[in-house]
């Protein structure tokens, strides 16, 4: 017990540690890095500061009467300044004639929270210190020195692409600390008894995955693998309360992707239309080695996600909980690595998201099924 308790509190000074030097790297952070989509997300924070909740939705370019957008392009030195007709990462809606910031507007919503020019290293912060006080949480879950190892590391790893690679896109941050929660109550739904319905915990976890599609849109397929494995429950045991589940599920998600869908109704002209036009993310998908090289040559993306499959194989071979856990992350990593590898295009985080949510949800499956009874605080949280 003394040396778990010593692995425990080596592992919280590393996790410390890690997150001091996060923090010492991001206060001299420039929020002119040159980075366009940068600017159209702070541009959408800079909107609902003026103009409030409901009216900072409208995203029309020809709301830039104070030369916001105009400012922050030649900050940049983009050659085109000030042509409103040529900003990036804007498009041009043929229903409603405007010409609009294509991204969902999640990001520019947390962003809209702190205050102006000071607005990036604060959102990146807070998430950091949050994913710290997950890997904290878990650490203290943990009741074996395997256990403890297991958290070390990958709460270390945790913190550390805070920065590399989630800087990449300001969509990464809040997704990150999303994707914490949503693994904690995924496994703390799966591994508690199967006789109780658990209907607020899984609307919970719905509403958080819809959330997430508010930071990207790629992100809705996190939530595919939890619809495959609904679906496949409900067909096996055709019962009102896996209807249920199925039902809140659906319905929480939705919830939580009403604002990417306002977004769309106010500048597309209809919640159906997306703001992204022609752009090449929304092509079809398309096969193509080259996107499979690109990754495989991404050791951290390939990392994360051969961990995941391997901790998903082990824990099939569990009891219970454990292994419903696995049947779940095996489902969403199939999926998601089915759209990302012929995605036309591969960058160094598209990923990210799908395995943090993995490993969050396999490592405190493992902390809940392995909860003794004279652990009260695990025991609570595996069993409530």
């Amino acid at each position: 017990m003394k040396n778990i308790r010593t692995s425990k509190a080596v592992f919280a000074v590393f996790f410390l540690a890690i997150l001091v030097g996060h923090f010492w790297t991001m206060l001299r952070w420039n929020e002119a890095r040159g980075v366009y989509d940068d600017i159209c997300y702070l541009r959408q924070a800079h909107l609902f500061q003026r103009f409030g909740l409901v009216g900072g939705f409208d995203t029309n370019l020809a709301r830039d009467d104070d030369g916001y957008l105009k400012a922050k392009l030649k900050a940049i030195d983009y050659p085109k300044w000030d042509d409103t007709t040529d900003a990036p990462c804007h498009n041009l809606m043929p229903a409603t004639g405007r010409v609009v910031i294509q991204y969902p507007p999640g990001v520019g919503l947390v962003l809209a929270l702190f205050p102006p020019g000071h607005q990036v290293a604060p959102m990146y912060m807070l998430a950091t210190a949050v994913v710290f006080g997950f890997a904290l949480f878990a650490l203290s879950l943990a009741r074996t020195i395997r256990s403890v190892l297991m958290v070390g590391t990958f709460g270390c790893l945790a913190i550390y692409v805070m920065v590399n690679p989630v800087k990449a896109s300001y969509s990464m941050a809040p997704t990150a600390v999303v994707c914490a929660l949503a693994g904690c109550l995924t496994a703390r739904w799966l591994t508690s008894p199967q006789s109780q319905p658990r209907i607020g915990l899984l609307a919970s976890i719905g509403f958080l995955l819809g959330l997430t599609v508010d930071f990207r849109l790629a992100n809705l397929f996190l939530a595919s693998g939890y619809c495959m494995f609904l679906l496949v429950a409900f067909l096996a045991e055709r019962t009102m309360p896996r209807f249920l589940q199925g039902v809140a599920f659906g319905i929480a998600l939705l919830a939580g992707v009403v604002p990417t869908i306002v977004s769309y109704a106010v500048n597309a002209g209809s919640p159906f239309a997306s703001t992204y036009g022609n752009n090449p993310d929304v092509r079809p998908l398309d096969f193509s080695f080259a996107v499979i090289r690109d990754y495989l040559a991404d050791p951290l993306q390939t990392l994360l996600i051969v961990i995941g499959i391997a901790i998903s194989l082990w824990l099939l071979r569990q009891p219970n909980g454990a292994r419903r856990v696995a049947q779940l992350t095996i489902a969403n990593l199939a999926i998601n690595l089915a759209f990302f590898l012929t995605y036309p295009i591969a960058t160094p985080y598209y990923t990210i998201p799908i395995s943090l949510l993995t490993l969050w949800s396999l490592l405190f499956a493992h902390l809940f099924q392995e909860a003794p009874e004279d652990a009260p605080e695990a025991a609570a949280w595996a069993k409530a």
